[in-house]
């Protein structure tokens, strides 16, 4: 999820546990939830025979494809409010996979009861479902989380697509596999339905190659799987440091700010180095400070802005497994924001930084005053640490301003 900013420094300014189950995404999801009876009776039960509607069966199948498209597009809208809004909640994250898997399975059910579909594919999709289900639960006995892999969303899209075929083409299956050559729908429906299933037997060896080592094929510590035990020790080393940042007197003031950057700028100089900066909370007031000495152009190449996780990803190569399973704020993703801000501005010296300055968007383990900053110099090692900043919105980006300006001097004193 993208880092979000707010205010405060300490878990009392959480939102409460009722604030954070009734968000707009979790209430999506729980609507979406209700409302797959209703597409049951519309797909299955006679009701246009009551109004006496001509054409009753393609009525029913366009009515039912209809709601079963509205359902399936809400599970976008309510992860997109999750993340636009900071509201990404445990509650969220365990109904909304649930309310995709209710929805298949009731379409799938649906469709073998009106003799539509045959068993075997839905047996497939279900079983896959139970599989992976399974492979979680093993996962989470042992502090595990598996990133997830675009093999998923595509084999949801893919179902998606072939029970909206299935839902229209009005035909039963058919015996004679010539006669299927004189319904073009019915094939396509067919070859969509296919391509479903290769996509969820693909996402599920995915899913069983990632978890190899759990199961006891492979050794612990693969690519795209980070144990809760180190989201623990993060958390822990964060924590540690609070205690000295907590301890921190007021914000920095314009002067103190002013007077760090020239100096930075001054030092940079004096060695012939070039610095950039990769930013997430503070949306680019770093390189602003930078910027603002003179002679900065000399020094400073320039600044990304990632304020959205698409940016960290695309544009300074933060990768999909590390954003999915440690987070934007986290120590992982600070490294490679530093490390795409070197290789991107072509500099000597990167800053990045991301973190939460409020006044929402505090998770478990990371309250609001959460940032995490690292310091990359060009072929050369990362540095990155955790602060806990005290203070409201504008406290909590000065010091991070402050921090990141106090960590490049650093470096380029050393």
């Amino acid at each position: 999820m993208a880092a979000r900013d707010g205010k405060g420094g300490g878990p009392a300014f959480a939102p409460s546990t009722s604030e954070r189950l009734w968000t707009p995404a979790n209430v999506v999801t729980l609507v979406r939830i209700c409302l797959v009876p209703v597409f049951v009776v519309a797909l299955i039960s006679p009701w246009p025979a009551y109004f006496g509607l001509d054409n009753a069966l393609v009525v029913k199948s366009w009515v039912a494809a209809a709601i079963f498209i509205v359902l399936a597009a809400t599970d976008g809208l309510d992860g997109y409010l999750a993340r636009s809004r900071g509201e990404v909640t445990d509650f969220g994250k365990f109904m909304d996979p649930l309310a995709d898997k209710i929805l298949v399975a009731a379409a799938l059910l649906s469709l073998i009861e009106l003799g539509v579909l045959p068993s075997w594919p839905a047996l497939i999709i279900l079983t896959r479902e139970f599989i992976v289900s399974g492979i979680r639960m093993v996962a989470a006995s042992k502090g595990t989380v598996i990133a997830a892999s675009w093999y998923g969303k595509a084999k949801t899209v893919t179902q998606i697509v072939a029970i909206v075929l299935f839902i229209v083409k009005d035909s039963v299956v058919a015996v004679d596999p010539l006669a299927a050559l004189a319904s073009p729908l019915y094939l396509v429906a067919w070859l969509a339905m296919i391509a479903a299933v290769v996509l969820t037997i693909v996402s599920m060896l995915d899913y069983f190659a990632k978890a190899r080592h759990l199961l006891g094929f492979a050794p612990a510590g693969e690519d795209g799987v980070a144990a809760d035990g180190e989201l623990a020790g993060a958390a822990a080393g964060c924590a540690a440091e609070a205690q000295v940042a907590d301890g921190a007197g007021a914000a920095p003031n314009a002067e103190r700010l002013v007077a760090l950057a020239r100096s930075v700028v001054e030092r940079a100089g004096a060695h012939g180095m070039t610095m950039g900066t990769a930013e997430s909370l503070t949306g680019g007031m770093i390189a602003a400070a930078l910027t603002a000495v003179p002679g900065s152009s000399a020094v400073v190449r320039g600044g990304v802005v990632s304020y959205a996780t698409d940016v960290k990803r695309d544009v300074l190569g933060v990768s999909a497994a590390v954003l999915d399973s440690m987070g934007a704020v986290s120590r992982q993703t600070a490294c490679a924001m530093a490390e795409g801000a070197c290789r991107q501005l072509e500099c000597d010296l990167a800053v990045a930084v991301t973190g939460i300055a409020g006044p929402g968007g505090a998770e478990p383990g990371k309250p609001v005053g959460t940032v995490w900053m690292a310091v990359a110099a060009r072929g050369g090692q990362v540095e990155a640490r955790c602060f806990s900043f005290p203070g409201d919105r504008g406290e909590v980006r000065a010091r991070t301003v402050e921090a990141a300006l106090e960590a490049l001097l650093a470096q380029l004193e050393g």
